[in-house]
Order: C-alpha cells, then sequence, then structure tokens
C-alpha cells in the first residue's frame, strides 16, 4: 500500500509541477529542480529495494534516516539558492533605483532650464 501511495505522491507532484510551467507560474530554471526530485520519489517509489540498497551502500541503519537526511540538505540547498537569487535582485533593484533617481534629477533640470521650474506643463497657443 505504502508503494502505491508513493507512486501517486510523486505523480501528484509532477502533475502539479507541470501545471505550474504551462500557467507561467513557475519558472523552468526552478522546474528543472524539481522534476529530478518528483522523478527520484517516482522511482524510489517504483522500486523501494533502491533506497534499502542505497542505506546500506551509504551505511545508513534505517532508509527512512536517509530520506530525511537527503530532504534536510535539498531545502538547505533550495534556501541557499533563494538567498542569492534575492540578493541578486536586491542589487538590481537598487541599481534600478538609483537609474530612475538620475533621470529624474535630470528631468527636473532640463525643466528648470527651459523655464518651467516645478514642472508645469507646456502650453501653446493653436489658432
Amino acid at each position: 500500500m505504502i508503494v502505491v501511495a508513493g507512486i501517486c505522491f510523486a505523480l501528484i507532484v509532477l502533475v502539479i509541477i507541470v501545471s505550474m510551467l504551462l500557467r507561467r507560474q513557475l519558472r523552468e530554471k526552478y522546474a528543472t529542480l524539481w522534476i529530478i526530485i518528483g522523478l527520484a520519489i517516482l522511482v524510489l517509489a517504483i522500486f523501494p529495494g533502491l533506497l534499502v540498497g542505497l542505506t546500506h551502500l551509504l551505511g545508513v541503519e534505517v532508509p527512512s534516516n536517509l530520506i530525511f537526511a537527503l530532504a534536510i540538505v535539498l531545502l538547505v540547498g533550495v534556501a541557499l539558492h533563494l538567498s542569492w537569487e534575492l540578493s541578486q535582485a536586491e542589487d538590481e533593484v537598487r541599481r534600478v533605483a538609483e537609474d530612475v533617481a538620475i533621470l529624474r534629477a535630470e528631468v527636473e533640470e532640463l525643466r528648470t532650464d527651459l523655464g518651467r521650474p516645478g514642472g508645469e506643463p507646456e502650453t501653446r497657443d493653436e489658432g
């Protein structure tokens, strides 16, 4: 019964990932990791002996301990990657804000030079 539950869980994860990709709610660079994880869960659910063999190979006593350890490593990796992405985004926002401030100052300077202080709109007399 646990094998069927594992297979169902893996398939649900894969369907969610693909549907989020199709609706553009998840970027490809993030989806790749989650598809690999979903496929790994599916393989381990279909062939539970692989997990037991891997635990013996790595010297882990209980297969569930190996799953928990791998999950912790995965979560630390995801947190580190997202922190790096956030740092990159903050730098980009700062650069854009500085560029906007410079452009705003230049626009105000041009308006002052044209004799329209305070950004008063230019009026034209037609006819």
